[in-house]
């Protein structure tokens, strides 16, 4: 029996079988430039991380865009728990997942501003992300007025309106993002 450490997994192979003990956890950073703005976050159970995912196994990226959410449960095979997303391989058939972790769910504030801060970490068997693409979803408070903004999108990495309450734009800007091993 031979201990190896994965890319993605703590596996312990047994001649060409590799059986996934312990899923590596990866956080998303999330950057940007706020302008009168805090508590930038996803809003609801049901908000849609659209992710790129690579096979820890055959090193295999699908060129479609892939999204997990908290309200999805799949149960892993061998009655294993569950995970936000099982999938298998097109390429070697193996059957990966990935989970968000609810509780890591942190929102990117006005002291955060352009600093990386980790908005959300997720335990992959077999998957490591390698890109995320901000969507719909994301919500905002206005930093001085209190202003709810819960309609945000950011495909176009960059968002803006209007806060009357204190008469000033508002906006999120310059929007990237980096995966950390955690």
């Amino acid at each position: 029996m031979v201990v190896r450490t994965a890319a993605v997994c703590l596996c312990v192979s047994v001649g060409s079988h590799c059986t996934i003990l312990l899923g590596l956890k990866f956080g998303l950073q999330f950057k940007a430039t706020l302008e009168n703005l805090t508590k930038v976050r996803p809003l609801g159970d049901d908000f849609r991380w659209f992710l790129k995912l690579k096979c820890g196994n055959c090193g295999e990226i699908p060129d479609k865009w892939q999204y997990v959410t908290l309200v999805e449960s799949v149960p892993l095979k061998g009655g294993r728990g569950s995970a936000s997303m099982v999938q298998k391989c097109k390429l070697c058939a193996r059957e990966n997942s990935i989970d968000i972790l609810a509780d890591t769910i942190t929102p990117y504030n006005a002291e955060d501003n352009e600093s990386f801060k980790t908005m959300v970490q997720f335990e992959c068997r077999g998957l490591e992300p390698v890109d995320f693409q901000p969507q719909a979803g994301f919500a905002a408070e206005g930093a001085e007025s209190g202003t709810q903004f819960p309609e945000i999108t950011l495909l176009e990495k960059d968002w803006t309106d209007y806060d009357e309450k204190v008469n000033e734009s508002v906006g999120i800007y310059e929007v990237t993002h980096r995966f950390i091993k955690c």
